[in-house]
């Protein structure tokens, strides 16, 4: 394994991150690093006809057409005054990447989840919610619900029901799943669709530390494992996020037999090595809920 990989492992599962603090309008947002590609000064941009309002066109990075989208204009502040001086970040999710127009970057900040709240809901009522709120020294951070915004402009990235039926006819299953997702409108889609192929038993929590907390509680029930058969979880998450979630569990001399499945956008070639060091048995790139389903068939048998 090379030393870039090494230096993956070796970080893993510490219930903490680097995020990036960036300027748009008159407030200070907050991106994962392991979202962050590059960061690159603003470059000319060819516009697409009839595209969606946020999209201000493409651009050619090297061998890659990449689209942008205008962050200003999502996040509804005024346009700048100075394109020029914007910046580009180019962001890899979903098995997308995307740049996104900034008026500034500042540095990178080491927190831990622990220390990431969720909006209250009079904040999740903006056209684009924040997963998390963050202070950083003497300022308040939003992190900003990337994978919202890819949704909204394009429907077609998330999960649908529909996607199920390319599985045929599926009997009902009375095994039951857990699964770890912050996010209120993933929480429905996975459990509709779940439900669509024939998996009913489903109990969501909002965070990796609500799922850990109601293991730990149970783990001395004799009767635990023929109640539960698999965990799911996404990575990012306020209070404990999924990688950290998942070690406690396999390092849990009871229930480290429980099969673990990181759900994410965030899966790519260099992250894998993060789910494969904390011990999960399988890890999916959101939004590819039917290759889910067909590792959950595997792993409840």
């Amino acid at each position: 394994m090379d030393e870039s990989k090494q230096g993956i492992l070796l970080e893993t599962g510490t219930n903490e991150l680097e995020i990036i603090v960036f300027e748009v309008g008159t407030s200070l947002f907050g991106i994962n690093v392991l979202k962050v590609r590059e960061i690159i000064p603003a470059q000319t941009i060819t516009p697409i006809p009839n595209s969606h309002r946020h999209i201000e066109g493409i651009i050619r990075l090297r061998e890659e057409v990449i689209t942008v989208v205008n962050l200003t204009d999502v996040l509804g502040f005024e346009p700048a005054n100075n394109l020029n001086d914007d910046k580009f970040i180019i962001a890899e999710l979903n098995q997308l990447k995307v740049a996104f127009r900034v008026q500034d970057v500042s540095r990178i900040h080491r927190i831990s989840w622990q220390d990431i709240r969720k909006p209250n809901e009079l904040a999740q009522n903006i056209e684009t919610a924040a997963t998390g709120v963050v202070k950083v020294e003497d300022d308040m951070i939003l992190l900003v619900d990337f994978e919202k915004i890819i949704v909204d402009i394009n429907p077609e990235r998330s999960i649908s029901v529909h996607q199920v039926k390319q599985l045929g006819e599926r009997e009902r299953n009375n095994k039951k799943i857990i699964v770890a997702e912050d996010s209120a409108i993933l929480r429905k889609l996975i459990g509709d669709t779940l439900k669509e192929a024939g998996y009913d038993q489903v109990q969501f929590f909002e965070d990796g530390q609500a799922l850990w907390e109601f293991l730990y509680n149970k783990k001395e029930d004799e009767s635990l494992f023929d109640d539960l058969q698999l965990v799911i979880t996404d990575i990012e998450m306020p209070k404990m996020d999924g990688h950290h979630l998942t070690r406690r569990i396999k390092d849990d001399e009871i229930l480290q037999q429980l099969p673990v499945v990181i759900f994410s956008s965030l899966i790519t070639e260099d992250l894998f090595y993060k789910g494969k060091g904390v011990g999960a048995d399988a890890q999916i790139s959101k939004p590819q809920i039917v290759d889910l389903i067909k590792v959950i068939d595997q792993l409840v048998l």
